[in-house]
This record gives C-alpha cells, structure tokens and sequence, in this order.
C-alpha cells in the first residue's frame, strides 16, 4: 500500500516546516489508512457469512433454501457496494485532509466504528425487510456513516493545515464528494420516514433514487472540469 502522506501548502508556518512534526503527522496519517484497510476488509468478509445454504437438504428443500437466500443476496451485494464508496471516498479524501488532530481522529475512529458495525443491520434487514423497525436501523447506520465521514473530511480540512485547500483539483473532489455523501445521508435518512408513513417495501425501494441522483452529480462534476487547451 503506498503510503499517503499529508498535503502541506508552500510558505507554511515554522511548526509545518518542523520535520519532526511532518514525520509525526505522516506516519499517524499512514497508521489510520492501515487501520481502515483492515476493517474495511473484515466488514466485506463478515457480510458474506449470512449468504448460505444448508446441506444435506433434498431437492424440494434445496430449491426452496435458494430461493430464501435471494434476500441475503441482495442484502450482501448492497451493503458490499456502499463499503466499497465508503472505501473509495476514503482514499480519494485521505491525501486531502490536511489535520490528524485530536478531533479528526476521533472523528475518523468513530466512523471506522460505523463501518464495523454495519454487518449487524445488513443481517438485520436481509432477515426482516418487511419490517419497519430492521428498515430503519439500516437506513439510520448508512445515514450515520454518510455524517460522519463528511464531518471528519470537513474538520481535518480546518484549521492552519487547511491553507492549501486552494488546489482547484483538491476543491474538486471534496465538492463532488460532499454532494455525494449529503445525498445519500438525504435519501437514506428520508427512507426511515418512509418505513413508519407508508410501508418497509416503500422505503426500501426508495433507495433507487440514489440512482438518478448520482448520476445529475456525476454529470455536473464531469462538466465543472477544465477543458483542457487546444
């Protein structure tokens, strides 16, 4: 894994220029993106374990144990996809966030914590999807995590260290990134309304709307690009 170090703006302060600090912030830097990687990891493995089949079944009782797994399929493969963007943002944002102070840790700790735990409601809700109550608990832990990732990518952008934040490219990023967290938190979070108002099977469909929204996103970012000169 190469290793990712923070960005510090030309013409810092004599603290920035301090080598002892920069190694110090650097390999803090480094342990949290190794942290990550690892749970991460584990979080995709553990999804998959509720994805089985019991043997010594007949053929009436295979078929019927293949069509009841479909759900933890569908589970699995969702769950898996929002780590994977959890994962992706991460190391898209890492290089960018310019503090590994004390509330940037914690902060990222606590979403790692988030990351860890979503297997629970993934079980949850491949097993209860009609229900409300396992509806919501899922919607509210991605919703969680979406809050928590862009509040540690904002506060490890404040302060001195933020000075570089300049970089046309880096403000990019972080826009394109923010538009896509603020989304997602929106429409899990207005799913768990759904859940009590209408019905689970309502909520749970109204997750697809992530879809056209990324896309208008993705749309926007791509066209905020320079053009490149003739």
């Amino acid at each position: 894994m190469p290793a990712v170090g923070v960005i510090r703006p030309p013409g810092g302060t004599a603290g920035d220029a301090d080598p002892v600090n920069n190694a110090q912030t650097d390999k803090s830097a480094d342990r949290l993106i190794a942290l990550s990687d690892g749970i991460f990891a584990i979080a995709m493995t553990l999804l998959v374990l509720d994805v089985r089949v019991e043997p010594g079944l007949d053929s009436a009782g295979f078929h019927d144990a293949v069509r009841g797994v479909l759900p933890d399929l569908g589970a699995y493969g969702l769950s898996f996809m929002i780590l994977a963007g959890f994962w992706r943002d991460h190391r898209r944002l890492t290089p960018l966030v310019h503090r590994t102070g004390r509330l940037s840790v914690l902060l990222e700790l606590v979403w790692l914590c988030a990351i860890a735990l979503l297997p629970f409601p993934t079980s949850l809700l491949s097993e209860y999807a009609s229900q409300p109550l396992a509806v919501t608990i899922y919607a509210g832990a991605v919703t969680i995590t979406n809050l928590l990732e862009l509040a540690w990518l904002h506060a490890g952008r404040s302060g001195p260290r933020g000075a570089g934040r300049t970089d046309p490219d880096a403000e990019r990023v972080v826009r394109s990134v923010t538009a896509d967290l603020s989304a997602t938190a929106l429409v899990f979070g207005v799913s768990i309304v759904l859940a009590y108002t209408a019905s689970a099977p309502t909520a749970l469909w109204s997750w697809l709307a992530l879809f056209p929204i990324r896309f208008v996103l993705g749309r926007r970012s791509r066209a905020a690009r320079p053009k490149p000169s003739p």
